[in-house]
């Protein structure tokens, strides 16, 4: 019998060594697509399709506005602004999203906390999101105003002694406020269309807006006006911050609502800061015995925000024949 190990024969180097590379590439197969884990590829259009030509955006106004203007812009748009126009395509959205716009707005709306306190807050409960601050950190609004429609019953005057009418009787009360810690009272039957040209900084005197201080904790709302005269008035008002969905503190429940006196000489001028001189009284104490300390109980409906846009044509302005009961969401 005759085996083949008793043939043996000489195997040259150069086939042993084309051999062994031949059974390796068996083994380790090539795989190029592992090279493109992490990088965005671009699915390639069909030959003569207008799609493989150079990525250019088609929107005229992004080819003939630079990024740089378009940054000038938001960086003047209201945060409100700035949330509708990020509805208006994918590169607005991104581009809003640039934390310094939000920065800009929350230093702004937030002025009385103080920049590094704004910065300590921000870290601690915000994970250091401006945006995220925006919309979850309770703040008063300063583009328009707050407003509470009120409405009670009051007898009228019998006429042949046969019937004994009554009126339904609408009053608002008006609240505009300002960064500075500042804000504006009014109360007034007039319409919300026609308070919003007169509630500002130069009102004149016959148009009683009178001026007061605000202070805002978490989502309360401490602030005080005064009303000057022979027995000077000081109101004090207690609110509270929710809005409808997140951001948008657009109602403020009205918590207390105190008429004091104060003294002459605890006030030196209408500019003072009236929130400061009674920080810490109670609702019952009052410092003039001929104005006694009065919480009212009657028109304490919550108050509405109503942009300053939307003052023409808001729901607000319908006489109490069309509504004459509002209640607030």
């Amino acid at each position: 019998m005759v085996f083949l190990a008793d043939f043996a024969f000489k195997v040259p180097a150069e086939l042993e060594a084309a051999l062994r590379l031949n059974s390796v590439h068996h083994y380790v197969t090539k795989r190029p697509w592992l090279d493109l884990y992490g990088v965005n590829v671009r699915p390639v259009a069909p030959f003569g399709s207008m799609s493989r030509k150079a990525n250019v955006d088609p929107a005229l106004l992004h080819q003939y506005l630079p990024d740089e203007l378009l940054f000038e812009l938001f960086a003047r748009m209201t945060p409100y602004d700035m949330g509708r126009a990020s509805c208006v395509c994918r590169k607005w959205r991104y581009t809003i999203r640039n934390p310094v716009f939000w920065r800009i707005s929350c230093l702004k709306a937030w002025q009385l906390s103080g920049v590094v306190e704004n910065y300590k807050i921000l870290q601690a409960k915000y994970e250091s999101s401006w945006r995220k601050m925006w919309l979850l950190r309770p703040r008063v609004r300063t583009d328009g105003l707050y407003v509470s429609r009120n409405t009670y019953i009051r007898t009228g005057v019998a006429e042949w002694k046969v019937s004994n009418p009554v009126h339904l009787v609408c009053y608002y009360r008006y609240i505009r406020f300002y960064p500075s810690g500042r804000f504006l009272y009014k109360n007034s039957s007039l319409k919300v269309k026609d308070v919003a040209k007169i509630m500002n900084i130069r009102a004149a005197k016959a148009d009683s807006v009178f001026s007061g201080h605000y202070s805002l904790s978490d989502d309360k709302v401490e602030a005080a006006v005064l009303y000057p005269g022979r027995r000077p008035t000081v109101l004090r008002i207690r609110l509270r911050l929710r809005g409808t969905v997140t951001g948008a503190n657009n109602r403020m429940d009205l918590l207390s609502l105190v008429t004091s006196g104060v003294n002459d000489d605890e006030v030196c001028g209408p500019d003072e800061d009236i929130l400061g001189v009674v920080e810490g009284w109670q609702d019952d104490e009052t410092h003039n015995p001929d104005v006694p300390a009065v919480s009212h109980t009657r028109g304490l409906t919550p108050f509405v925000f109503i942009p300053f846009e939307e003052v023409d044509t808001s729901f607000l302005n319908l006489p109490v024949e069309k509504m004459d009961y509002f209640v607030p969401g």
